[in-house]
């Protein structure tokens, strides 16, 4: 049975008859519907809802895209992504096109429905263990993008996601930065590896504990190298952290969600440590994952590979606006309203 959110004309943004391409809360707006498109495209094959019964169309012909290809898990087969092509109508087809992306390649999160719900979750896994690149879903998803990118030009692909499907297109961005081209990108609720610390009230435990870490971790990384031999010492010298840090990915999370606000801290603490003179212990700690390192002095495991969800450089949007629950602030729904209470801070690595 169809519920109230994956029905357009109940829970989509009706209030947008008009884009402007060039203004960031349209963009995002449309980002997000583009991500819920790919949700109800998987609910719709799950319910067998096909032709004028399916739900999904609206999600993106409302904008006046197309659904050009949907990506399909090779365990499960259920549909994780969607590319979207951007189709005007001839009234619109003079208008200028600056700012549109041709492309959109979108990603959705987790399912809790049976069809899909194992996969996902054994995914979900995955992002906690650091081991995302390492799946054929990861694989389907890179090569889409690597090869809409050849065809059509980095400027004309911009990239989207939700919770997992968010951590997906990060790493795609990711893996994409490090070759330097840099893809306009759409992260939503992505998911932070990390105990929820900015959970904790009071500022100067917090603070306290975040120094601590930042610490231990960095004298961990400087003892990981010292003990690398000198060939292996020269090769991790071209640091891959500083190659990403021109990539601005938009970043976009709920502070009532313990699955990405972790990210908030994460960059204030950065300007933290700058300021007060520790900038170039933040600078060894904030690529690299405390509990990986730890687990390698152990001896548990071999040298830690880098943290899939950190980057050293993006565009923070935090909402402020109050939220009834965790399953709210987490939603992908909060991203396409017009009454929220947000604020943007550009984080750069240096």
């Amino acid at each position: 049975m169809a519920s109230e959110r994956e029905c357009f004309d109940l829970s989509g943004p009706l209030h947008l008859t008009s884009i402007d391409w060039q203004n960031t809360q349209h963009q995002r707006s449309v980002a997000a519907c583009l991500v819920q498109g790919v949700y109800v495209v998987e609910r719709d094959r799950q319910e067998e809802r096909e032709g004028p019964q399916a739900l999904a169309p609206p999600w993106w012909e409302f904008f006046h895209f197309k659904l050009l290809r949907k990506l399909v898990d090779d365990v499960g087969f259920s549909v994780f992504g969607a590319i979207y092509e951007f189709k005007p109508p001839p009234s619109l087809c003079n208008s200028p096109l600056e700012g549109i992306p041709r492309f959109v390649i979108a990603f959705r999160g987790t399912l809790t429905k049976n069809d899909s719900v194992s996969r996902d979750l054994e995914l979900d896994v995955e992002v906690v263990r650091n081991g995302l690149h390492r799946t054929s879903r990861f694989e389907i998803a890179m090569q889409a993008v690597r090869n809409m990118v050849a065809a059509v030009g980095d400027s004309n692909v911009w990239l989207a996601g939700h919770s997992l499907g968010s951590a997906m297109a990060m790493l795609a961005g990711k893996t994409m930065a490090s070759n330097g081209i840099f893809l306009k990108s759409f992260l939503f609720n992505p998911p932070f590896v990390s105990a929820p610390i900015e959970r904790i009230k009071d500022k100067r435990v917090k603070h306290g504990i975040r120094i601590a870490g930042s610490v231990i971790t960095a004298g961990l990384t400087l003892a990981m190298k010292a003990k690398q031999q000198p060939q292996q010492r020269s090769h991790s010298e071209e640091n891959p952290f500083t190659t990403l840090s021109a990539w601005f990915p938009g970043l976009f999370v709920n502070p009532a969600d313990d699955i990405c606000s972790e990210y908030i801290g994460y960059f204030e603490h950065r300007k933290k440590m700058q300021d007060i003179g520790a900038g170039a212990i933040e600078r060894l700690a904030t690529q690299n994952s405390l509990g990986g390192l730890l687990m390698h002095a152990m001896g548990k495991q071999p040298a830690p590979e880098p943290p899939l969800h950190l980057i050293p450089s993006a565009n923070l949007t935090v909402n402020l606006t109050p939220s009834r629950d965790l399953k709210e602030a987490h939603g992908i729904h909060q991203w396409w309203r017009d009454d929220l209470q947000l604020q943007s801070e550009v984080h750069k690595y240096r």
